[in-house]
């Protein structure tokens, strides 16, 4: 899901967010380009300029991903949030009404061996379903008994598609359903498996955050070789 375009957009509430934060990481991956190419040129040349140069940038770009560490950490519960409306959305709202979310869905069910944001339940007030939005009734309160299907990719891998099809247009999940449907929802699954994937960036992040700071230690001793080798040839 967080390969769609359309995800990532619904997921800054708007286009122009969206955008400006590819044009942000564009300016980045830039800027480490010419950090990188002054790094190198100016070891192989043993010029002090640029390695004060490479310095400088480099150490900017240090502070600045130190800082969108801190600001992502800060702001990580409303991503929790971002994700679980965006899944709600996409169940009720845009399944079937919109390819790639729809593909997108199905992928995560399957992946992800869920069914729904909450549940299997949660189809039946959706737009898959026909459903009015703009009447609906509380199910659990009202206890009706509203016959409603499910999407294929919320069947049992394994299941023939036979199988599938008699149950998930059954209408209400009963118990013949639960051996064929997955019968847990998909928002809690996706949010805790992103949180594991951001721990793997944040170790990532680290990592690649001690390689700057050597890079740093070594530009500086660098400097000071090439200063001593200079002072003693004059």
């Amino acid at each position: 899901m967080l390969t769609d375009p359309s995800f990532l957009i619904s997921m800054t509430q708007n286009e122009s967010n969206y955008f400006i934060g590819l044009y942000i990481l564009l300016v980045v991956g830039g800027l480490m380009l010419t950090v990188a190419f002054l790094g190198c040129c100016g070891a192989f040349k043993e010029s002090r300029c640029m390695l004060l140069s490479f310095f400088s940038c480099l150490l900017i770009v240090l502070v600045a991903e130190l800082a969108a560490g801190a600001w992502a950490y800060h702001n990580s519960s409303k991503l929790d949030t971002y994700v679980r409306s965006a899944v709600k959305n996409a169940v009720q709202d845009e399944y079937s009404v919109l390819p790639t979310r729809t593909a997108t869905l199905d992928s995560i069910q399957k992946y992800f061996q869920c069914c729904g944001a909450e549940g299997p339940n949660d189809w039946q007030s959706s737009v898959y379903n026909n459903a009015d939005r703009s009447s609906l009734v509380d199910i659990a309160i009202s206890k009706l008994n509203i016959a409603y299907k499910v999407p294929e990719s919320c069947c049992h891998e394994g299941i023939s598609v036979d199988d599938c099809n008699t149950v998930r247009n059954i209408g209400m999940l009963t118990s013949i359903a639960k051996p064929v449907v997955y019968t847990s929802g998909c928002m809690e699954k996706l949010v805790d498996g992103i949180k594991q994937n951001i721990k793997l960036v944040y170790i990532v992040g680290a990592g690649v955050i001690g390689v700057e700071i050597l890079a740093l230690i070594f530009a500086l001793l660098l400097c000071c070789a090439i200063r001593r080798s200079s002072n003693y040839k004059n």
